[in-house]
């Protein structure tokens, strides 16, 4: 499951510097997204650090349109480190 940045988003820039897997950029609104990039910090941390240094409550959500098991995150993550 990649993660959403919803409208909630008040551009405060908390996420986009925490994202390990640089999957956070600045939108013509506001940050956004990239599914492909994403793996929920699986590999990486515990949970996801966007959600975890979002002031906004439910800002940041699971993508309903990007549903990925914890083994698929952790392929994405593999792939994305060059461990494959």
């Amino acid at each position: 499951m990649a993660l959403l940045i919803t409208e909630k988003c008040i551009n405060c820039d908390m996420c986009d510097p925490e994202c390990p897997n640089e999957a956070i950029t600045f939108g013509e609104e506001i940050y956004e997204i990239d599914p492909d990039k994403c793996t929920e910090c699986v590999g990486h941390y515990d949970k996801p650090t966007c959600q975890s240094v979002c002031p906004i409550t439910h800002c940041i959500i699971i993508d309903p349109d990007n549903v990925e098991s914890e083994d698929l995150l952790l392929e994405k993550f593999v792939k994305l480190q060059g461990l494959a």
